[in-house]
């Protein structure tokens, strides 16, 4: 992977739609806030989109300088998942490895 280009960071699970607020907010005081204090990060969002059967994607997007600081956050194998511990009560289903994905231009 080419260390010189923008990388954006992507994950999804889904949680149960009536529990999309309480755990978007917690996702916000845990995950979200730690992308955006390491250095290298650029910038994060928290997306959700109600799927109409009771359940809703949540999807993580960061985006940031190198690999490098993506490994500052996630640790030596990037494309493993972090969690958390209110992770297991909420998640119905989740992605154990994330995308990664270069921007170029």
């Amino acid at each position: 992977m080419n260390d010189h280009h923008e990388v954006v960071r992507m994950w999804s699970g889904t949680v149960r739609t009536r529990d999309r607020d309480v755990y978007a907010e917690y996702v916000e005081r845990t995950g979200m806030a730690q992308y955006r204090r390491t250095p290298g990060n650029l910038d994060a969002w928290l997306l959700t989109r109600d799927v109409g059967d009771g359940t809703t994607e949540i999807t993580t997007v960061s985006r940031w300088r190198s690999f490098e600081a993506v490994a500052a956050f996630a640790g030596e194998d990037v494309d493993t998942a972090v969690f958390y511990p209110e992770d297991d009560r909420f998640l119905l289903t989740r992605d154990e490895r994330v995308r990664h994905y270069e921007r170029h231009g």
